[in-house]
């Protein structure tokens, strides 16, 4: 294996050795909001993902069609339907059924496959607003947040961490999304630091050395390979951070922590199977590579 993937940076955050003494209630409760019909996947994919990332409970809440769906692919992962429209999105009457089930949480991911509606926007809205606990807003999510006005991405009332690549970055800039412009990696991280700090958030930019700032510190990531530019990656990432949240990190340390984790096991899985057979499901499965090399150094 390559010496990126077995050697984390020395300055890598860590997680404190697990106690003899434990229970799964001492690693932290993570409530996954996600998943429409014809995206259970992506709701299904993060749970797993905290679930291989050392979170003691993970619930994924999803529209009631998706729901058997989701539960089938782990029997580790609990699950919860809640009301949706008739395109198997979540209707508006599920927000204070979300906020039902996420109150116990020790932190929340939002948005692998929720898809797109004027309901969307105002359940995420209001979770990203009222939230207590600590939060990952990813994908549709992202989308989301970028149509509301700027001012009400700065007011959240918990730790926030966004994990946009980079066409969805531009729209959280108020930016149409574009190659060229995407292109410009380095106008784009500092657009992403500036976000970071104006609106308070953690912010993860993804791509090629991925970014990880919180508006006045900045780190790259290493990890990684082309062969995790598939479907479903993101979404893996973002039950990652939102497990080592629920476990006690920081914002900030846990999307480091979980970049370079992540990072490892698509390399290891990479090196497996190649990169063009890279699916997300790989990368999900070889996260355990990146712990067990954590606790060898």
């Amino acid at each position: 294996m390559a010496d990126q993937t077995t050697t984390p940076p020395p300055d890598l955050p860590r997680l404190p050795p697990r106690r003899r003494e434990s229970s799964k209630y001492d690693y932290g409760r993570v409530v996954v909001v996600a998943g429409s019909r014809g995206m259970a996947g992506a709701a299904a994919l993060a749970s797993m993902a905290a679930l291989r990332s050392g979170a003691g409970l993970v619930e994924a809440v999803v529209p009631e069609s998706i729901q058997a769906t989701v539960a089938g692919f782990d029997p580790c992962v609990m699950t919860c339907g809640l009301p949706e429209d008739e395109a198997g999105r979540f209707a508006a009457a599920a927000l204070p059924l979300i906020r039902e089930r996420a109150a116990s949480a020790d932190a929340v991911a939002v948005g692998p496959g929720l898809g797109r509606s004027e309901a969307i926007i105002e359940i995420v809205a209001k979770l990203w607003k009222t939230l207590p606990m600590p939060a990952v807003f990813d994908a549709d999510a992202l989308w989301a947040l970028s149509q509301l006005a700027p001012p009400a991405v700065a007011d959240h009332a918990g730790p926030r961490v966004l994990t946009p690549h980079a066409g969805e970055l531009q729209r959280l800039l108020g930016e149409g999304p574009s190659r060229a412009a995407a292109a410009d990696r380095e106008r784009l991280e500092q657009a992403a630091i500036a976000l970071a700090r104006d609106t308070g958030c953690v912010l993860v930019f993804k791509g090629p050395d991925s970014l990880i700032t919180d508006g006045s510190r900045q780190a790259h990531n290493e990890t990684g390979n082309p062969g995790m530019a598939t479907a479903g990656t993101g979404d893996v990432l973002t039950g990652v951070i939102a497990a080592l949240i629920g476990q006690g990190l920081g914002p900030y340390d846990a999307a480091r922590l979980g970049a370079w984790v992540h990072g490892a096991a698509g390399d290891v899985a990479a090196q497996t199977f190649g990169q063009l057979p890279l699916t997300a499901r790989r990368v999900t499965e070889s996260l355990y590579v990146g712990y067990a090399s954590l606790e060898e150094h």
